[in-house]
C-alpha cells in the first residue's frame, strides 16, 4: 500500500504570507497538529507544528505578541517529504526515525496531501487484517 492510497488530499495549508493567527485558526478549524507551508508553485517550503508555536509563545510571553508575524519564521524550513508512491511502512519508519508528526506527500515536488503517523499505523493494521482475516 502506498501513500497515494492513504493521504489526506483536502487539507489546509499555509503560504509564505500566512501569519501565526492564520496557522492557529486553521489548526483549530481542521484539527490538524501541524500545517505545511507552500510556495506559489505549491511546493512545500516549511512545516509549522503546535509545538513550534508553543515554543515561540514561550519565548515571547504571549500569543498576541506574535499573532501577526509570518508563521514561516517559527516552523521548520526544508521539510522532509515523501513521494505519493512511497510504501506506507517506509514512510512510517521515516517519520519515527525523524520524529515527525506530519509528512507532506508530493508528486513532482508539488504538495498532494499529508499523512500523520496514526494514518500509517491504521493503514498497516487494516492491510494486515485484509491479508490475514481472523477466523472465528
Amino acid at each position: 500500500m502506498t501513500l497515494r492510497e492513504v493521504l489526506h488530499a483536502h487539507i489546509p495549508f499555509l503560504s509564505m504570507h500566512s501569519t501565526v493567527r492564520d496557522a492557529v485558526d486553521k489548526m483549530d478549524i481542521y484539527q490538524f497538529p501541524a500545517l505545511v507551508i507552500v510556495n506559489e508553485d505549491q511546493k512545500p517550503v516549511g512545516v509549522v507544528t503546535e509545538g513550534d508555536l508553543c515554543r515561540a509563545i514561550s519565548g515571547r510571553g504571549s500569543i498576541s505578541e506574535i499573532s501577526n508575524e509570518p508563521v514561516h519564521r517559527f516552523g521548520t524550513t526544508e521539510p522532509t517529504t515523501a513521494n505519493v508512491d512511497t510504501e506506507i511502512s517506509d514512510a512510517l519508519h521515516q517519520m519515527l526515525v525523524s520524529g515527525l508528526s506530519i509528512l507532506p506527500v508530493v508528486l513532482d515536488g508539488r504538495l498532494m496531501g499529508v499523512v500523520l503517523r496514526v494514518d500509517l499505523m491504521q493503514a498497516m493494521l487494516m492491510d494486515r487484517a485484509e491479508k490475514c482475516p481472523v477466523i472465528e
